[in-house]
């Protein structure tokens, strides 16, 4: 019999050493993991967070560095983590996300903030990561536009997902429309970026500010998390976001144009891990079409 995610997840806590956790309540929003707000007996609430199968060895302890790696490096507010293991992720609780234009136009800062101070010299990080269940490959490149390709766009083809939803003309356009990246995107420096911004990632600290989760931080393009944010659904409330942000980093009045060749990486990873794909397999040939020949 296929155990409960409340059951499971208190298994998970109970075994990782959190023995007065006495319920968990699941919460929704992510499309990856198993998710919940556990009540403990002694302490704080605390988030818990899995999957029914046991993932790829270091994939939560990876989403803690990154975690602290956004807070410590970027200023960027993050939960606390109370443990990172094998098989569960641990961590303070946050708030849901206020429904106010003024918190969007805080993060338009802790965005700015983020992005323009922990400038790099080299795109990539120390180590492999994860976006979702898949390994993100962060080997080193001093080529922004090379990086891009192999590491974000390519890598992509050789899913099984990708290449059922992909023919041969769609692979050879994305493999066009790499060899053009320089002509389509800008030279920029690296920065740290948290790799996948959309709104479910946003929640709120106790006091109402702006806090990031689920991150999959690598040195990249500042406009990956621009592009995620723009690209998937975001509450009318988010639209001064933009133009605050685009204000604060001195962004050229073309970023919109370009938002649709840097998103086809996130398009392309919910068509890797995921049955139904929320259009993104449209979305990918829409953008393709002019590398099509």
């Amino acid at each position: 019999m296929t155990m409960s995610t409340p059951s499971l997840l208190l298994d998970r806590l109970h075994r990782a050493g959190l023995s007065d956790a006495v319920s968990v309540t699941p919460v929704e929003g992510g499309v990856a993991a198993l998710a919940g707000l556990a009540t403990r007996r002694t302490g704080p609430p605390v988030f818990v967070k899995a999957f029914r199968e046991t993932p790829a060895d270091g994939l939560f302890v990876a989403e803690a560095e990154g975690l602290r790696s956004l807070r410590d490096m970027g200023g960027a507010a993050t939960p606390e983590v109370v443990h990172a293991g094998r098989d569960v992720l641990v961590l303070s609780a946050l708030e849901a996300r206020p429904a106010r234009e003024d918190f969007w136009e805080r993060l338009a800062h802790t965005l700015a903030r983020l992005h323009t101070t922990t400038v790099h010299d080299r795109f990539g990080w120390p180590r492999d990561n994860w976006l979702g269940r898949c390994r993100q490959d962060n080997a080193w490149d001093a080529d922004g536009h090379a990086f891009f390709a192999r590491s974000r766009l390519l890598r992509w083809l050789p899913e099984p997902r990708v290449r059922a939803a992909l023919d041969a003309r769609d692979r050879r356009a994305l493999e066009r429309l790499c060899e053009r990246l320089p002509e389509l995107l800008p030279s920029r420096p690296p920065c740290l970026t948290h790799g996948d911004l959309w709104s479910h990632n946003i929640l709120a600290t106790p006091d109402g500010q702006p806090a990031l989760i689920d991150p999959a931080v690598s040195f990249m393009w500042p406009e990956v998390d621009l592009a995620h944010l723009w690209s998937s659904p975001h509450p009318p409330e988010a639209k001064r976001f933009f133009a605050q942000y685009a204000e604060l980093t001195g962004l050229d009045d073309a970023w919109p144009a370009r938002m649709p060749v840097i998103q086809l990486r996130q398009h392309l990873a919910v068509i890797a891990q995921h049955e139904h794909d929320w259009g993104a397999a449209d979305q990918v040939r829409a953008t393709l079409k002019p590398f099509r020949s």
